[in-house]
């Protein structure tokens, strides 16, 4: 099985581009971010520039670091199920179960390692420039040297490993068990880890009621508590899915006439692969919304109390906007990517929609029905995430419920959001359906 798998990796390349993607990239936002704590303990570094990137190392590094893990494994679960008819055709030709799990293994700790080895270097170079903001904002000292050592190095490799090995076991389970013709796992882990995620987010944002408002850290349990209520929805969401079809299925299905009946059959039958593209839009609305208009609610407030905004102050903010923004480009990045790997993977679905007499042109609409159900769906879902964390910093920090910032903020990121959800599932299922009928339907999946 491990030269099948590596053949596999071989021959058919453009299968793991997305997971050899996400690893990539979020080995190297790890690796860049944990690379700080390996700068802040060597010899010779100042208490103040140690507190500094000990800090940011720990608080963005903490909460990305998180986020990468589920990206990679949503990535990597998309692959898995997609391969449910070769991983069908494998049993029926001998394979145990237990040896396409080793296959799937083998594959998924191939395309890690490389991705967390092309990492390196990006994550080197990302750190430096990081580490040059600090000193150009006066936050570290100017004879700060840039280290990239052990803490990044094993917290980049080992993030990437543990989730790819551990999202290619979980998703080949189900999918081998399904090739069998039984009955796949119902998710109770994912339900369980959903419903932890909820509860832990929505503790760590309340505890930002406890802390005075002047704490320099009373960004980060909101923060906290936002993304982890946006893993929660994301991993609770097929269900929640199902749960919004029975009311809004046939108000989609009467308005959406041919395609839109289309998109909610297959919304139902599909959520549990769905679950893979709301994660990253749910994450990416979610910690959109909070950190943004939390950072907002903070400089309104230093603005509003009458003093001199120190050179510290903007310069903190000036770093939790680059640094934010790093985080949700990434999210953004893994939500076009699963979108991409989800539709054109449906490409022998298409196929075989059009042979029984569905016109292009309600083809293109079911997915566009699908994408906007999906991008409401996330919108909603991340909303709700992005305010529980909010609510609370703004309510400890000005004495108000909701920010004055209004609307902008929030429209921008659903706009971004929309944006990407329609245009890639578009533009991949019109490059999918430029393939004749018959030749698609002969596609190997």
């Amino acid at each position: 099985m491990l030269s099948l798998a590596m053949r596999s990796v071989r021959q058919r390349p453009g299968r793991f581009v997305g997971t050899l993607m996400a690893a990539t990239l979020g080995a190297a936002i790890t690796m860049m971010f944990n690379s700080l704590h390996d700068t802040a303990g060597a010899v010779g570094v100042d208490d103040a520039s140690s507190e500094t990137l000990t800090l940011t190392g720990g608080v963005v590094g903490g909460y990305g670091s998180l986020l990468v893990f589920f990206a990679i494994a949503s990535t990597l679960t998309i692959n898995v199920r997609q391969r449910q008819e070769e991983l069908h055709l494998l049993r029926c030709s001998g394979a145990t179960p237990a040896q396409i799990k080793r296959m799937v293994m083998v594959e998924a700790l191939a395309v890690a390692v490389v991705g967390a080895l092309l990492a390196v270097l990006p994550a080197m170079l990302g750190g430096r420039l990081l580490l040059e903001m600090f000193k150009d904002t006066d936050q570290v000292a100017g004879g700060v040297d840039y280290a990239f050592g052990p803490i990044a190095l094993g917290s980049g490799f080992g993030i990437t490993l543990i989730a790819s090995m551990g999202a290619a076991f979980l998703a080949v389970r189900r999918a081998t068990r399904a090739a069998d013709g039984g009955r796949a796992p119902r998710g109770r882990a994912r339900t369980i880890g959903g419903l932890l995620a909820l509860v832990a987010g929505a503790g760590g944002a309340s505890t930002t009621f406890a802390m005075p408002s002047d704490d320099p850290a009373l960004m980060a349990p909101a923060a906290y508590g936002a993304i982890l209520l946006s893993i929660g929805f994301a991993a609770l969401s097929p269900g929640l899915l199902r749960m919004l079809l029975t009311v809004f299925g046939r108000p989609v299905s009467l308005i959406g006439g041919a395609g839109g009946y289309l998109a909610v059959t297959n919304i139902r039958r599909r959520a549990d692969q769905l679950a893979g593209v709301l994660m990253p839009l749910i994450c990416f609305t979610g910690i959109g919304i909070a950190t943004l208009y939390i950072q907002a609610v903070e400089s309104s407030a230093l603005d509003a109390s009458g003093l001199t905004r120190s050179v510290d102050d903007k310069n903190v903010e000036t770093v939790n906007m680059v640094v934010v923004g790093i985080i949700v480009i990434f999210s953004c990045i893994m939500l076009i990517n699963s979108l991409y790997a989800a539709v054109s993977y449906r490409r022998a679905e298409f196929g075989r929609q059009r042979l029984i007499g569905a016109t292009p042109a309600q083809v293109q609409k079911m997915v566009v029905v699908e994408a906007l159900v999906l991008a409401g769906m996330g919108v909603f879902f991340g909303t709700l995430a992005g305010l529980a964390g909010i609510v609370p910093f703004t309510v400890a920090r000005t004495d108000q419920t909701l920010p004055d910032e209004g609307l902008g903020i929030w429209l921008g990121i659903v706009g971004i959001a929309a944006a990407a959800t329609l245009v890639t599932s578009l533009v991949t299922a019109r490059r999918a359906l430029r393939v004749p009928a018959i030749e698609s339907v002969a596609v190997a999946a």
